[in-house]
């Protein structure tokens, strides 16, 4: 069987633009940081309220000046609803949910993540600008998923 010209050209222009993708994706991935889960942290959804990490969900300030904030979603609230962080610092949220699968975003921002029962989602930002930004939830919920809000005000750092 005799293969022609052009369609060898073809073939090997392929097999070129394939590993070509294939390499911007790596690169893509390794330069930016993306890595696959591991180490994933999960939690028993009964025992949130017991588990030390979520017992008293809040703002903590970390000595090196980092905000973590501990928030667990359950049917149809945020605890806690209000949260304020200074502006300019790492913010982490870590956020779990006791009930059934709830988001978490903030419009306006780069946070937005799924909470998923039996695991504690994690996301890293940091807000510039002093104001209010609005907490909601954007995985329905049941039927008082329309009122489950909070807010997250970011007030001038201390220096």
């Amino acid at each position: 069987m005799k293969v022609e010209l052009y369609e060898k050209i073809w073939m090997y222009l392929a097999v070129v633009l394939l590993s070509a993708f294939a390499c911007a994706v790596l690169f893509g991935a390794y330069a930016g940081g993306l890595h696959p889960p591991s180490n994933v942290e999960t939690i028993d959804p009964k025992a949130v309220n017991t588990d030390p990490r979520f017992a008293h969900p809040g703002v903590t300030t970390h000595p090196d000046g980092s905000v973590e904030v501990a928030v667990v979603a359950q049917m149809w609230a945020y605890n806690p609803s209000a949260i304020t962080v200074p502006a300019g610092r790492p913010v982490t949220f870590r956020l779990t949910s006791t009930d059934v699968i709830h988001g978490f975003e903030l419009p306006g921002t780069n946070v937005n993540t799924m909470i998923v029962p039996g695991y504690v989602s994690r996301l890293h930002t940091r807000f510039d600008r002093p104001g209010e930004y609005l907490i909601v939830c954007n995985e329905f919920c049941g039927l008082g998923h329309h009122i489950m809000a909070g807010k997250v005000t970011v007030t001038e750092a201390q220096r």
